[in-house]
């Protein structure tokens, strides 16, 4: 079957060429600037997106890669908006040394470089306003792990970069827009044997491990349907200029789908063994129609009037179903433009029992086959506080009940800490991360495929096989702390 999609996405960025700083600036924007429609757009991908692609000659699979163990971990990182934060939460971690960063802003280096001086001697080199900045950290001869913490379209060209310069590539999502940038994730690291690791916090809350502990250890019974979400009131965010949402904002006015995906879907991938097990196998995706950046901009005035005249393309409200080739079912929205309070409904569903987050909500077949006293008798009703309390205490996961304690304060309500911790440990040990490149290529490319779905009404659109097929035999790799 052959696809189309009203909405062309952008391809993946070159590198910029040599110049002047303000060449390299104007290189920043390109994205934004093309997005915006100062630019022509070639389609994401030519024809139709098969269910997988063949492993080239000279590739080898990284599902359970490990390397050798490090004493320390020395880390660079690129992009120091959201990169400030997690420096902020790296630098008090005794096996990383944070030895390189790298902004076109002096004041962000500078609030960054005071977090590491805190409580560090350390002096890491420093990469800022040079045309070929981000080049010269990833060049760096003394890394192992490089953080990519910029707008989305230099996620692909700085982790590609990274991991041919053999260093590890940790990447902020999503960590690819389109299908053939997910691709090329999952190539590159194939060939290279580094790791390619998405930055997706959202996997490390109490509420995200809780769930998934229980799902380890069999209290769910059999999965049978998932539900997530990015709902997040974004709008004045959105125009604010010296934020993510300035260039966020740009995808509202070429895309219409799901722009943001992996923060609700990466935590119940996990719960569903998802690459490990089972596999996405198509999605459905539709949209309401676009009126809440309208709305603003229409009745706020931003900026004094500098958006004057734009016009946005995504729907207030994306949902999207995901079936899996288990049979499973997953829903997945978005929203940042309608007035509510945040969620990711982080919902799952199973033969013995059924979680609702947002607020946290359990209800189990048969209480009284767990053995903990819980005054609960039957699955007609979520369970009262004290029996909550109670399966939080059996069902705390590892992690959690390890590394909690000093992770209050961290970025994101402590998940930031655990986030940084346990995949930065995992490289010290020369482990296999939590999260691999096949979830970063898997989670991400449902940005693209979302989009066509909803480009053609709705129709079913398959979902690549970013594992080649290894799903069929993996399983969910033991937890070290044994969850």
């Amino acid at each position: 079957m052959k696809y189309t999609t009203q909405a062309a996405l952008p391809p993946p960025r070159p590198a910029p060429a040599a110049g002047s700083r303000r060449d390299f600036l104007k290189s920043a924007a390109l994205g934004a600037a093309a997005l915006a429609g100062g630019l022509p757009l070639a389609a994401a991908s030519d024809g139709p997106l098969s269910a997988t692609r063949p492993r080239k000659p000279g590739l080898k699979p990284v599902h359970d890669l490990t390397t050798p163990p490090l004493e320390k971990v020395r880390v660079g990182v690129i992009g120091l908006g959201r990169g400030g934060s997690l420096v902020r939460d790296m630098a008090g971690l005794d096996f990383v040394e944070i030895a390189a960063l790298c902004d076109l802003r002096q004041d962000r280096v500078e609030r960054a470089l005071a977090h590491i001086r805190a409580g560090s001697s350390a002096q890491p080199r420093l990469y800022v306003g040079d045309e070929r900045a981000w080049e010269k950290l990833v060049d760096q001869d003394n890394l192992d792990v490089v953080y990519v913490a910029t707008p989305w379209e230099w996620h692909v060209p700085m982790a590609v970069r990274a991991m041919e310069r053999g260093r590890h590539a940790f990447v902020e999502v999503s960590a690819a827009v389109t299908v053939d940038e997910c691709w090329e994730l999952v190539d590159t690291s194939e060939r290279t044997q580094r790791h390619c690791v998405i930055l997706e916090n959202c996997c490390y809350g109490q509420s995200e491990l809780f769930v998934l502990n229980l799902v380890r250890q069999g209290v769910f019974g059999e999965l049978k349907h998932a539900e997530c979400a990015y709902i997040h009131e974004l709008r004045d965010m959105l125009f604010n200029l010296d934020s993510e949402g300035n260039w966020r904002r740009a995808y509202h006015k070429k895309l219409d789908g799901n722009l943001y995906p992996t923060h609700g879907l990466g935590p119940v991938a996990r719960y569903l063994g998802i690459g490990r097990g089972d596999q996405f196998k198509s999605i459905v995706s539709v949209s309401s129609g676009e009126h809440g950046l309208s709305k603003w901009l229409r009745e706020k005035n931003p900026n004094a009037g500098r958006h004057a005249g734009e016009r946005y393309r995504c729907g207030d409200i994306n949902t999207s179903i995901i079936k899996t080739e288990l049979g499973r079912t997953i829903m997945v929205q978005h929203d940042v433009v309608s007035p509510r309070p945040y969620s990711r409904i982080n919902a799952l569903s199973g033969t013995d029992a059924t979680f609702f987050d947002y607020p946290a909500r359990l209800a189990l077949d048969e209480p009284a086959r767990l053995d903990l006293g819980l005054k609960s008798k039957n699955s007609h009703a979520w369970l009262g506080n004290e029996d909550m309390a109670k399966m939080r205490e059996r069902f705390t996961h590892p992690l959690v009940r390890e590394l909690w304690a000093k992770a209050k304060g961290a970025g994101h309500g402590g998940m930031d800490y655990l986030m940084n911790h346990r995949l930065l440990d995992c490289v010290r040990r020369g482990a296999t991360p939590d999260l691999t490149v096949y979830d970063a290529a898997a989670w991400s490319s449902i940005l693209e495929l979302s989009v066509r779905s909803v480009g053609q009404d709705g129709a079913p659109v398959t979902i690549p096989d970013f594992t080649r097929g290894a799903w069929k035999t993996l399983r969910p790799a033991a937890d070290p702390l044994g969850a």
